[in-house]
């Protein structure tokens, strides 16, 4: 009866640690620092002026947007959502639900900026709490 408990409890915590790697795995991929190269809310295109002196840098779940200030606080995955809590900044306190794809080198988030509920695609038409924005990783150069 003990060795068959003892091999449960490791298979559950063996699948425990499977999905830590994996969600580690999806943070390693988002980390980095990511520039925008489009934007939307509630289905009206943002102009480039608007974001072009943004960043988003990720490190290990942890987030910094760089823009007319600091935003910082940290990311939760699972699948393809994401929670984000702000800790420092103008979101502080905030929690915000999003979607995000990461493709062709472009990351896509689509943020619910009211937090109550997950987008169910990568849209913002007729959503005035939608917020989309494609980044694309900086090179460095």
């Amino acid at each position: 009866m003990r060795a068959i408990l003892f091999v449960l409890l490791f298979i559950i915590g063996a699948a425990g640690c499977a999905g830590s790697k994996e969600m580690y795995n999806d943070f390693v991929k988002l980390n980095g620092t990511w520039l925008p190269v489009n934007q939307e809310i509630g289905g009206k295109q943002l102009p480039k002026a608007v974001y072009e002196n943004q960043k988003l840098i990720m490190n290990d779940g942890e987030y910094t947007v760089l823009a007319e200030s600091a935003d910082k606080g940290f990311v939760k995955l699972d699948n393809d959502r994401m929670d984000i809590f702000g800790k420092d900044g103008p979101n502080k306190g905030k929690h915000f639900t999003a979607i995000y794809k990461l493709e062709d080198g472009l990351l896509t988030i689509c943020y619910n900026l009211k937090g109550d509920s997950y987008p169910a695609k990568f849209d913002t038409q007729g959503k005035p709490l939608y917020f989309l924005s494609v980044f694309k990783k900086d090179s460095g150069k």
